[in-house]
């Protein structure tokens, strides 16, 4: 498996860009939710060039670099392999996992966007570090989508072959229901859009999922 030396403690909590473009309003968001104690972050802005998805991960990246923690890129294998980012995360329109592993080698982090059992194993067996499983509740995002619920995503995540994280309609009541599962069933962290890049306070809304997860 390509996880070694890698820190997971960093995808506790994982903050996703919501496609808005608006590279200041993410370079400020970003900042106030590291100072809060986010440590992984993922600049998903489908409308943006390679060369604007560049520059904002060169500003992005020594924030991220200060504090130890983890900056992902969606899609572009080239733009982390310039060095602007830490990894890549990958879906099903991207590159396939094996031939990116055997592209950049050990160093760069790859997360997969996984849906079912089949996507879950894929990732495993082609060498990412994590994947991203959704949509886990019903998310705002996509109304009318099929989630998996909760029973179902924590059998998908006992049965993975390597650490998942769960995706859609994730809040602070959502992120609570994870410390009733059995421990083999939690997802080492949660990713969130609009509860973070939405949020009034941001500082504040990061702290709160943070504490609303369970430790080890």
């Amino acid at each position: 498996m390509a996880l070694k030396n890698r820190d997971l403690g960093h995808l506790r909590l994982q903050l996703i860009t919501d496609g808005l473009g608006d590279e200041d309003r993410i370079v400020d968001i970003v900042s106030s939710a590291l100072a809060a104690g986010l440590r992984s972050v993922q600049v998903r802005e489908p409308k943006w060039s390679a060369r604007l998805l560049l520059r904002a991960c060169e500003r992005l990246r020594p924030a991220l670099d200060a504090v130890g923690g983890w900056l992902l890129v969606n899609d572009r294998v080239d733009v982390a392999l310039a060095g602007a980012a830490h990894g890549v995360q990958l879906g099903h329109r991207s590159l396939p996992p094996a031939t990116v592993r055997a592209m950049v080698g050990e160093q760069v982090v790859l997360g997969y966007s996984a849906h079912d059992a089949d996507e879950l194993g894929r990732a495993a067996r082609d060498g990412c570090d994590f994947a991203l499983l959704s949509p886990v509740w019903p998310t705002n995002s996509k109304p009318d989508a099929a989630f998996l619920g909760v029973e179902r995503a924590g059998h998908l995540t006992a049965e993975a072959r390597l650490p998942v994280l769960w995706l859609g309609g994730v809040d602070q009541t959502t992120a609570a229901e994870l410390t009733r599962l059995p421990a083999e069933q939690r997802p080492i962290g949660i990713a969130v859009r609009s509860a973070i890049m939405q949020a009034p306070d941001v500082e504040q809304a990061t702290r709160r999922l943070l504490d609303q997860l369970p430790r080890g």
